[in-house]
């Protein structure tokens, strides 16, 4: 597996386990109430889908059982269309979602990968901006 689909996969493992420990034992209502977490997991969307965005379509087709095209439409929802993100749907993503695709994550990230203080670094993008 190319060095830098292991770092997205990585951070997005690690993003969606941070998004989905910070609703463990939530009510809805406490999301609805609490702005600090209502962004917050919007912005953790937003990294995942991002981190989705960038791996290779060829580790994309291996893995059909992770919702690529909707993890990365989830990351353009909240970025492009901020004012119109729906919270019952990122309520919806974190709670129902990402525990299966955490799951996922977990068969093909090796633990080594995601241990310690620090994720590894992705090649710097040549002409890109």
């Amino acid at each position: 597996m190319p060095k830098d689909d292991l770092v997205y996969l990585g951070h997005m493992l690690e993003m969606a386990r941070k998004a989905v420990a910070k609703t463990h034992g939530t009510q809805r209502g406490e999301f609805d109430q609490d702005e600090n977490l209502r962004l917050a997991l919007a912005h953790l969307i937003q990294i995942i889908g991002e981190a989705a965005r960038h791996v290779s379509t060829e580790l994309q087709q291996k893995h059909p059982e992770i919702p690529w095209s909707a993890i990365i439409g989830m990351r353009h929802k909240v970025v492009h269309d901020y004012l119109e993100v729906d919270e019952d749907i990122v309520w919806d993503v974190v709670t129902a979602d990402l525990p299966s695709i955490v799951a996922a994550l977990e068969r093909i990230v090796p633990p080594e990968v995601t241990s310690g203080d620090s994720l590894p670094q992705a090649a710097e993008p040549q002409g890109e901006s």
